[in-house]
């Protein structure tokens, strides 16, 4: 299927492990990389994204959560510029953990991220990229509710396939009733050890259910991708001659192969 830009990707899966936010991270990076204008949000209380590009915490006034509990406060006002040429960032502190109590009775709750995005975008970015917490609560439901493609990154492990009917339901119900847009882009393989039993296993049996909704690129499993978010950098900054680094490269040319 083909898309036009601006495309909005969340990036989700409600298993923790799963290389989400690793995804979220790098494919945005590999995407600027090759031109394109991003927008990462990072929605996860964690704040992994946040992190993973060198950003503290306790030196951010503003987050993703005072635009989600403030009427007043628009994205504009809390994106901040990357290392990465092309690539901006919405960041995520702790306080985003009480963003799902504080919302619980506003009216339009579901779609508070949806409604500040249309007011930003106006043709300024080809490319918002959300890192979804690993749950199914509210915040997902936000950036469900927002974005037109949704990426599910997927470890090949042994309970990599558990959860996943839970979480094909929840995205079918979302798009009857409040997306009707919403559409899997794909599924990525992720934590690859290739030539493993167990691997090679886990990849045969999601693209025996998923088909071509599985990404050709698995990406595989990759120390120095793991060391970078320790940097507080992508992997292509980090070390750009890395598997991860030509892995996600790789995601980016499929993505962007979607494009219209």
């Amino acid at each position: 299927m083909k898309f036009p830009l601006p495309r909005v990707i969340a990036i989700t899966n409600q298993k923790g492990g799963s290389a989400k936010t690793t995804t979220s991270v790098n494919l945005a990076t590999a995407l600027a990389l090759a031109g394109r204008r991003v927008l990462l949000i990072d929605l996860d209380p964690q704040a992994n994204a946040t992190i993973g590009f060198g950003f503290s915490s306790t030196d951010l006034e503003k987050s993703i959560y005072h635009v989600l509990i403030d009427v007043e406060t628009t994205l504009r006002e809390v994106i901040r510029p990357t290392e990465v040429t092309n690539l901006h960032l919405i960041p995520a502190t702790i306080h985003l953990s009480g963003a799902e109590v504080e919302l619980v009775n506003t009216i339009g709750r579901e779609i508070m991220l949806r409604e500040k995005l249309s007011q930003t975008l106006n043709g300024s970015f080809d490319y918002v990229i959300i890192d979804c917490p690993p749950s199914l609560g509210l915040l997902t439901l936000n950036a469900l509710t927002t974005a037109q493609e949704i990426i599910i990154p997927v470890q090949t492990h042994f309970y990599a396939l558990e959860g996943m009917s839970l979480l094909m339901n929840t995205i079918d119900l979302v798009r009857r009733r409040l997306n009707h847009k919403l559409y899997v882009t794909g599924i990525l393989p992720t934590l690859y050890q290739s030539g493993t039993k167990l691997s090679d296993k886990v990849l045969e049996e999601l693209r025996k259910y998923f088909g071509d909704k599985v990404f050709n690129t698995p990406v595989r499993m990759n120390v120095r991708l793991a060391e970078a978010p320790g940097h507080g950098k992508p992997i292509f900054l980090y070390d750009k001659d890395s598997n991860g680094a030509e892995d996600y490269a790789k995601l980016a040319t499929e993505v962007m192969s979607h494009e219209i």
